[in-house]
Parts: C-alpha cells; sequence; structure tokens
C-alpha cells in the first residue's frame, strides 16, 4: 500500500541523511564520508538549489534520494513514507513520483531506442493499463511541453544536439506526472545560450505543473532564476541554507561568501569595482576532513574555536548557517 501524503507536511523531509563510501587509503579501506549527517525539506511547489565546489557532496544527496546509492543512516520522508525503508512494489509504485534529470543528457539516453521509445517508457514501467493510443497521446503531450514535436518522434539520441537531448530527458521525467524532479546539474554540458533556454523550460514548468525542484548546480545566476531557497554544501557538511534572494544579498558564511563572489559578472564594469578575496587551498580530501569547522582551514575569519568545536546549524538574520562567527560576515 502507498502511502498517503498529508498536505500540511513538507513533500521531502531528509533528517540526518549520512553517506559513506569504503574506499581503498595507503593500503586499508575506511569510510569516506561524503554526506554528513545533512538534513533539509522541500514544500510542494518549492525549488531548492543546492551549490559547492565539486566533492561537497551534491551527486550523492540526488543518488541516495533516489535509492541510486547506499544510505549509511538517516530517514529520507517522501510523501510520508521513509523511502530507505521501502522495498519491492512500495519502492516501485514511489518512483513515479520521483525523477531525475541527469547532467549528460546524450549519456542518459538510450543511443538504441527511438525518442518515442525513450520517452514511453516509463509509462510502460508505470500504467501498464494505458492502450497504445493513449500513450502515444501522452509522449506527444510531453514532447510538446519541451518544445518539441512528433517531428522527432522516431529519431535517435545522437541525431539531437545537446540541449534538444536536455528536452527529450525532461519529457521522460514528466510523462509519468512526478511531484519532485531531482535535477543533477543539468545545465553543466550545455552552451550558454541553451543553459538559458532550458532554464526558462524548468522554471515555466515547474510553476505551471507546481513541481517541486531539487536543482544541483555549479551556475549560481540559474540558481537564483530558478529557486526558492538554497542550501551551501562543503565537504559534505550544510553551510548556510536560506531564501534565495536573502542569501545571495546577504550571505552568513565566508564559504557562502566566497562562492558568490567568485561567480562571474556578466558586466565588465562591475566586475573590474567588485573586492571579492578568492578561496585559498584546495577542498581538503573527507578522508581527512579538518577537526572543528570542515571550513576552517581555508577560512579567513577561523579561530581557536573552530578547530576545537562544530559548529551548530542556528538561525543568524533570515538563514540558517553553520559559523561561529556568522555575526562578523560583512554584508
Amino acid at each position: 500500500m502507498s502511502a498517503q501524503p498529508s498536505l500540511d507536511s513538507p513533500l521531502l523531509s531528509v533528517q540526518a541523511l549520512q553517506v559513506n563510501y569504503r574506499v581503498r587509503y595507503r593500503g586499508t579501506h575506511r569510510l569516506l564520508a561524503a554526506v554528513n549527517a545533512v538534513s533539509f525539506s522541500i514544500e510542494r511547489g518549492e525549488s531548492l538549489g543546492v551549490i559547492g565546489e565539486s566533492g561537497s557532496g551534491k551527486s550523492s544527496i540526488a543518488r541516495a534520494l533516489l535509492r541510486l546509492i547506499d544510505v549509511h543512516c538517516g530517514s529520507v520522508l517522501f510523501r510520508g513514507a521513509d523511502l530507505l525503508q521501502l522495498t519491492g512494489r512500495a519502492l516501485h509504485a514511489m518512483r513515479r513520483h520521483l525523477q531525475m534529470i541527469f547532467q549528460d543528457p546524450i549519456a542518459s539516453l538510450d543511443p538504441r531506442m527511438q525518442i518515442a521509445d525513450i520517452i514511453v517508457e516509463p509509462l510502460v514501467a508505470f500504467d501498464s493499463q494505458l492502450s497504445p493510443m493513449q500513450r502515444s497521446g501522452r509522449v506527444l503531450a510531453a514532447l510538446n511541453a519541451v518544445g518539441l514535436d512528433a517531428a522527432h518522434l522516431h529519431r535517435y539520441p545522437h541525431e539531437f544536439s545537446g540541449g534538444q537531448a536536455q528536452r527529450i530527458a525532461i519529457a521522460r521525467a514528466l510523462i509519468v506526472e512526478p511531484e519532485l524532479i531531482v535535477c543533477d546539474e543539468p545545465l553543466s554540458a550545455l552552451d550558454v545560450s541553451i543553459k538559458s533556454q532550458i532554464s526558462n523550460l524548468l522554471k515555466d514548468l515547474q510553476q505551471r505543473r507546481r513541481l517541486s525542484l531539487l536543482f544541483i548546480s555549479h551556475d549560481l545566476a540559474a540558481v537564483r532564476f530558478i529557486c526558492d531557497r538554497v542550501l551551501v554544501l562543503y565537504l559534505g557538511h550544510i553551510m548556510e541554507i536560506g531564501h534565495c534572494d536573502v542569501l545571495f544579498d546577504r550571505p552568513r558564511h565566508p564559504y557562502t561568501r566566497a562562492l558568490i563572489q567568485s561567480a562571474p559578472l556578466p558586466d565588465p564594469v562591475l566586475a573590474r569595482a567588485r573586492q571579492s578575496t578568492p578561496l585559498k587551498g584546495e577542498i581538503p580530501s573527507p578522508l581527512d576532513a579538518p577537526s572543528g569547522c570542515v571550513f576552517r582551514t581555508r577560512c579567513p575569519l577561523a579561530i581557536e574555536r573552530c578547530r576545537i568545536e562544530v559548529p551548530a546549524l542556528r538561525q543568524v538574520g533570515a538563514n540558517y548557517v553553520a559559523c561561529h562567527r556568522a555575526e562578523n560576515v560583512e554584508l
């Protein structure tokens, strides 16, 4: 029996999610903590952006939510049921409500299948009672929703550009009418002009269909355009979370501030006038994470307390921040 969702609760509620990988390191096997006790929620119709440098754990969170990798501990409540506890038919039934758009659109499409077969595949899995005519109608409607038409149905993935392939991947995710779509770097493989088109498409679909999105991206401009709230990750830990405009205009964590300042500005005059302090050094290995605050080795505000004590996620202004000195960040 599938769980009945409550309209008063978040669509997705993640509590203390821990994702570990077993790796071989210096001749021994050790556990690498890719996601460390991460908690967040997504409301119905909300877009949550996830940002952070490569190696922060963003994709591990995405794959953990869809049960594509194992989770060490924690809970993932979706539509009132813990996804981590579901098995068999119950898990299969829940998957239709939770779909994913991958980073590489061409690689996510089977090169041996025509587009019509790729898009209809989720319907075969979840709505087997539909007639061939009904399926064809749903496929065409999904294609039209992403700006393609019937002329594309009988072609193969290699015949499309990256932007068109990503539209096809979006159509495949939409066809079973999910409530939440996980977008794992959906813009990174696209040209600049195509990024804008896909960003507009995702925002339009999200608003018209009241979709919830978990939007993972390095493109901070796209995150600000699409998302309602933003979660900042560093080395598997949440550094800051808050409303999108507030977080971008008034970042409270030194890491958030550094990320925003490092983003390119389209206006060369503003870019030259901007005073920023770039992050120094590389992100440490999760196998040898710093004690206390994991960001302290690169933080310009670090003090002795940062070495000893792990900062709790607490409210500072309108944001929630894991920093002992959040009040000292210049706004």
